[in-house]
């Protein structure tokens, strides 16, 4: 079993290299603009000296995983250096193919959500393609104290702005900064999952009518939490619920029905785990996310064949798509 599970996680480490390789090469690149981290760096060096980009990432992480060979597993730094390996002989294959746009504003919105998807298939995957992910996980081994997530975040900034030293280009720049901000957003996300719901906290006198509505009604359980208002030094029972965003409407509506005085908070909680949250939600949409992933798969293809605009299977996808 543990065998399968390791096997499985290569595979998502080199798919996870591939969707990366495909940000940095039909999007980023091409356009000068840095995802920070080592294929930053490995930019100025392509712009400067001509060097292949995979070549120098490679060459970057090196001393990386020599350092690291102390500190971290030895399974994880096997799918690393495999992630990493992976990652640099993607960019220079996919180099060889014609961006996918030349317009600035889709390369730092495109390059920068496939760039941290591939990142977080790596890091699901307990692996890494090196780089400031790495550098982060070796510094919070010898300073647990340190903020890795800011630190990254700093260091990614700060080699845009050697970018810019170095490129002499403000605006690729700021593009830049842009893609970035777009990879926290997409890591949060795909870390922290899109099952978005709603957090409710009432407080009423009517606490067992509004409770039998939402557990016989919404079918969300209801937990009671006892309180003191620090105005009225009196104690009250609150109730706390956790219900998906398409109930929110309807309990609104009925707890002004059942108690027009009710005290309402809600807030947004990223991700509720737990019996008729997350996995209810998986079971149901298994088949469609097997179904999606075929299809983006099998789609990521076909666009490689058709990447040369002057191909004529290009004029009929499009056509189709248009039609479609």
């Amino acid at each position: 079993m543990q065998l399968k599970q390791f096997i499985i996680q290569i595979i998502e480490t080199i798919l996870g290299s591939f969707i990366m390789a495909m940000a940095v090469s039909l999007f980023l690149l091409p356009n000068e603009l840095s995802s920070g981290g080592f294929s930053g760096i490995a930019t100025i060096i392509y712009y400067l000296f001509k060097v292949p980009m995979g070549t120098t990432i490679l060459a970057l992480n090196i001393p990386l995983f020599l350092f690291a060979t102390v500190k971290i597993g030895r399974r994880f730094l096997e799918k690393s250096i495999i992630g990493t390996i992976s990652l640099s002989v993607f960019i220079d294959i996919l180099d060889r193919f014609e961006p996918l746009t030349n317009d600035k504003i889709l390369a730092c919105i495109y390059g920068g959500i496939l760039t941290r998807i591939g990142n977080s298939t790596n890091l699901r995957a307990h692996s890494s393609t090196g780089g400031s992910d790495l550098a982060g996980i070796l510094i919070k081994e010898y300073k647990p104290t340190f903020r890795t997530g800011n630190l990254i975040t700093i260091i990614d900034f700060g080699i845009v702005l050697l970018n810019v030293i170095f490129l002499g280009k403000i605006e690729i720049g700021l593009y830049s900064a842009i893609a970035i901000y777009l990879m926290g957003e997409v890591i949060d996300i795909l870390f922290e999952g899109i099952y978005f719901t709603k957090l409710l906290f009432i407080v009423s006198d009517k606490n067992k009518e509004i409770a039998t509505f939402i557990e016989n009604n919404i079918k969300r359980g209801v937990t009671g939490i006892y309180g003191k208002g620090m105005y009225t030094n009196k104690e009250k029972l609150v109730l706390m619920c956790a219900i998906g965003r398409n109930d929110l409407a309807e309990i609104k509506t009925q707890i002004k029905k059942i108690d027009p005085k009710a005290f309402l908070i809600i807030t947004n909680s990223r991700e509720v785990l737990g019996v008729g949250f997350k996995e209810k939600w998986k079971k149901k949409n298994k088949l469609k996310i097997r179904i999606f992933s075929l299809f983006f798969f099998w789609y990521t293809i076909f666009s490689f064949h058709c990447i040369n605009r002057n191909n004529p299977l290009f004029s009929i996808f499009t056509n189709i798509y248009t039609i479609y």
